[in-house]
């Protein structure tokens, strides 16, 4: 498996795992493996075994072949990327209702992985707590307003502005516009070893 390949599955197991609203240590029980090594996969820290990975799936009771048709294996070692808008691929990435996620591209850059995703913003869509990500996280206003709380402090953002924080600060978008707003989201990963 390439690095890519690996780090769409980190992902997936984590998307999956949210969306079913288990816990990691829900997931590392039903699996039997610890807490620690389900959060070091699903942050691309560390690489499954082919037995572990199969457990994992299970427990998340997911269907085997639909699980592994959903990874994109083709692309990924070319020098050249194109990916049709058609084939961003939706997911569920926290339960905050107006916050409609599509996957672009996930790559491995130099041993650090980005994660490149457009956000929509429904309107009015807002989170009720702050969250954190161990990524630093770059946003681009496509189209819209958007408030953003960065550690207790507010930032208005239109379109063409753009944003660079570090994720592990409390962090809450909110669609302050009259319409839908539309974010380009690039999240990259930090090393937990640092």
């Amino acid at each position: 498996m390439t690095e890519d390949i690996i780090i769409q599955i980190s992902n997936k197991i984590k998307e999956k795992r949210k969306s079913k609203g288990i816990t990691i240590q829900e997931l590392a029980d039903r699996a039997e493996v610890s807490k620690g090594l389900i959060s070091q996969i699903e942050n691309n820290r560390t690489v499954p075994s082919l037995l572990v990975l199969i457990n994992i799936i299970r427990a998340l009771r997911l269907d085997m072949n639909e699980f592994f048709n959903e990874i994109d294996q083709h692309t990924q070692s070319a020098k050249v990327i194109i990916k049709q808008k058609a084939a961003y691929q939706e997911f569920e990435k926290e339960p905050a209702k107006g916050f409609v996620y599509k996957r672009v591209l996930t790559k491995n850059v130099k041993n650090f992985p980005v994660d490149i995703v457009l956000l929509e913003l429904k309107k009015g869509a807002h989170r009720t707590q702050t969250v954190k990500t161990d990524a630093y996280e770059y946003k681009y206003i496509i189209k819209g307003t958007v408030e953003y709380l960065i550690d207790n402090e507010k930032y208005i953002l239109e379109e063409g502005d753009s944003l660079f924080f570090d994720g592990r600060l409390g962090h809450k978008p909110r669609n302050i516009g009259d319409d839908n707003a539309q974010i380009l989201v690039v999240y990259f990963f930090l090393d937990s070893d640092k």
